[in-house]
C-alpha cells in the first residue's frame, strides 16, 4: 500500500539558491515530500524567470515566466525577503530557526555579511543542516571565483572530450546541451543532504555541506579519469565514439541514422548475424572488445555498408529481435511521443490561477513503492506565498506583513 506522505514529509527546507544547481536540488527534495520555501528578491524574483524565450504567457496575455524557470521549481513556495535589509535577514534567520536545511548558492562568504552564513546560522539551530553549492568550494586559491556551467565544462576537462576529434569537420571542444554540471552538482548535493539529515536526525547535529561544480565535473569524468590515471594520457575528442567499447556509436541507415550500443562479444556476434555479415563476428580482428576497439576505424568502416541497406525502424525492430543494444536519435519532441514516454508518465501538467496554460515539466524520475513522489504545486509566480508562509512560519499579523511590505522589506 503506497502512502499519501512523501518519505520527506515534515522536512522543512529554506531555499535561498536561484538559477539551476540549487534549484535542482532542492526541487528534488521537494519531489519528496519536503516543504520547501523559496527565498527571491522582491520585484526581481530567480534569474531564470526572465531567462527566455520561450516565456509562460498569463490569463491576460502578458509574459509570464519563463520556461528555464519552470524546468527547477515545482512544489515550492515563494516567498520575497530583501535579506539586504536588516528586517529581511532577521525574517531569513528566524525562518532558518524553524527549518531542517538551508541550501544557498552564493560566492564563497557572500551571505556572512547578512549574518546568514553557516556559522550565524547554526548558533541559531545546532540541528540545521546548511548546504553551499559554489564554483569551486570553500576553500583553494579559486573559492572566490564565481562559477558557472559553461566555463566549469571547459575547466574541468569535459568540453576536452566531446566534440569531433581533430581534422574532422566541424571540429572544435564542445559543451553538452544542457547543463550538466548544475544538474550533476544538483543530484550530488541532494545526496549529501540527506545524508546529513541522517546525522542530524540520529545525533541532534547539523552539518556545513561544502559542493562545489568543479569538483563535480571532475567526478563527473568517471572512467575517462580513471583512462588518464592507469594509462598517463590524457583522453581526447572522440566524436559519438566510446573510448573503452566498440561498435558504440550512431550508423547511416537507408533514411537516417541509429545508434548501436555494443557492450559484449555476444552481443557483438549477434549483431554480425543480424545483419547478414556473420563473417565479421568471426575475424580475427574483431574477436574482443579490446580488439574492437584497436581496430575501430577497420569495424566501422566494414560495417557502416550493411546499415545503410535498411531504414531505422527497420533496423531497429530486427536489432531488437536480435538482442542487441540500439536506439533512434530522437528529436526531444519524439521522446514525450515515444510509448515508452507516455506508459511511465514523463509529462507532468500542473495548473497555476495566473497562467493561461498548465505548467508542462518532466516526471521526477526516482519511483518508490511506498512513498512516491508527489507534484503538490506548479512552480510559484513571485512572492505568491509571502504572505502565508510569513503569518504560518513566524506568526506575522496581517498588519505586521503589510507594514513589511510598504517598508519593501518584502
Amino acid at each position: 500500500m503506497t502512502s499519501s506522505k512523501g518519505p520527506l514529509s515534515g522536512v522543512t527546507v529554506l531555499d535561498l539558491s536561484r538559477v539551476l544547481a540549487g534549484p535542482w536540488a532542492t526541487q528534488m527534495l521537494a519531489d519528496l515530500g519536503a516543504r520547501v520555501i523559496k527565498i527571491e528578491r522582491p520585484g526581481a524574483g530567480d534569474d531564470t524567470r526572465q531567462w527566455g524565450p520561450p516565456f509562460t504567457t498569463q490569463a491576460g496575455g502578458a509574459r509570464g515566466d519563463a520556461a528555464y524557470f519552470m524546468a527547477a521549481n515545482r512544489n515550492k513556495r515563494s516567498v520575497t525577503v530583501d535579506m539586504a535589509r536588516p528586517e529581511g535577514a532577521d525574517l531569513i534567520r528566524r525562518l532558518a530557526a524553524q527549518a531542517d536545511v538551508v541550501v544557498e548558492n552564493f560566492k564563497t562568504g557572500g551571505l556572512k555579511k547578512y549574518g546568514l552564513d553557516y556559522a550565524g546560522l547554526s548558533t541559531v539551530n545546532p540541528r540545521l543542516v546548511y548546504a553551499s553549492i559554489t564554483g569551486f568550494g570553500q576553500d583553494g586559491p579559486l573559492k572566490d571565483k564565481a562559477g558557472y556551467d559553461y566555463m566549469i565544462q571547459a575547466m574541468g576537462g569535459l568540453m576536452s572530450i566531446t566534440g569531433q576529434p581533430d581534422g574532422a569537420p566541424g571540429a572544435e571542444p564542445m559543451k553538452v546541451g544542457v547543463a550538466v554540471v548544475d544538474l550533476f552538482t544538483g543530484l550530488y548535493a541532494s545526496n549529501a543532504i540527506l545524508a546529513a539529515l541522517m546525522h542530524a536526525r540520529a545525533t541532534g547535529q547539523g552539518q556545513h555541506v561544502d559542493i562545489a561544480l568543479f569538483d563535480v565535473q571532475a567526478a563527473m569524468l568517471a572512467n575517462q579519469a580513471t583512462n588518464f590515471f592507469v594509462s598517463g594520457k590524457a583522453p581526447g575528442r572522440m566524436g559519438n565514439a566510446h573510448p573503452n567499447l566498440a561498435p558504440y556509436q550512431p550508423f547511416a541507415t537507408a533514411d537516417g541514422a541509429l545508434v548501436i550500443a555494443v557492450g559484449n562479444d555476444g552481443q557483438f556476434r549477434a549483431l554480425c548475424r543480424a545483419i547478414g555479415a556473420d563473417d565479421l563476428g568471426t575475424d580475427s580482428r574483431f574477436l574482443t572488445n579490446a580488439l574492437r576497439v584497436e581496430h575501430r576505424a577497420e569495424l566501422v568502416q566494414a560495417l557502416a555498408p550493411f546499415l545503410t541497406l535498411r531504414t531505422t525502424d527497420g533496423w531497429i525492430e530486427a536489432l531488437e529481435a536480435a538482442g542487441v543494444p540500439c536506439g533512434p536519435i530522437n528529436t526531444i519532441d519524439r521522446v514525450f511521443a515515444e510509448p515508452q514516454g507516455q506508459q511511465r508518465g514523463l509529462v507532468v501538467a500542473q495548473a497555476r490561477p495566473d497562467l493561461a496554460e498548465p505548467v508542462q515539466t518532466v516526471a521526477s524520475p526516482m519511483r518508490l513503492s511506498k512513498t512516491p513522489v508527489s507534484y503538490r504545486r506548479a512552480p510559484p509566480a513571485l512572492g505568491a506565498d509571502t504572505e502565508a508562509v510569513l503569518a504560518e512560519q513566524l506568526g506575522l499579523s496581517a498588519e505586521d506583513i503589510a507594514a513589511l511590505r510598504d517598508a519593501g522589506v518584502v
